[in-house]
Order: structure tokens, then sequence, then C-alpha cells
């Protein structure tokens, strides 16, 4: 396998499960994860009918709530 598919093979989480694990440390939460899904734009994707993510987006992802909520708070000061 080249390097560069093996780095995508490492980045990318398979199914809520996985996705929960790198969120909460526990793959039990995997409903947040649906639920997060459903109603913050969390960027994941299909494969089949599995959803899948990867860990750099998602670190990103986090990065620009934590962003918005320091705007907020700003605003509301």
């Amino acid at each position: 396998m080249s390097d560069e598919l093996l780095k995508v093979a490492e980045d990318l989480l398979h199914g809520a499960d996985e996705i929960a694990e790198f969120f909460y440390g526990d793959k039990e939460q995997r409903r947040k994860v649906y639920h997060l899904v459903a109603t913050s734009n969390l960027p994941v994707f299909k494969l089949g009918s599995m959803i899948c993510a990867r860990k750099s987006i998602l670190l990103k992802w986090i990065e620009e709530q934590e962003g918005h909520h320091t705007r907020e708070r700003r605003k509301q000061a």
C-alpha cells in the first residue's frame, strides 16, 4: 500500500461507533453521533449505508465550533 493510501486509511473512521470513540472515548455514545449528524452539520459521508468521517476533518470542525462559540460570547459581552 502506498504511503498516501496508508495515511487516508489511518485518518478514516468507519461507523458511528468509531466516530463516538474518537469524540467521546466511548463507542456507546453513537446515538450522540447520529444526533450531531442530524442537527449540527457534522462532516460525515456514507460508504454504502455506513457513515464515515476523517479524523483530520472532524478536528477542523471542532476548532470551527470553538471559534464560533468564542465569537458569540464576545458579542454578548
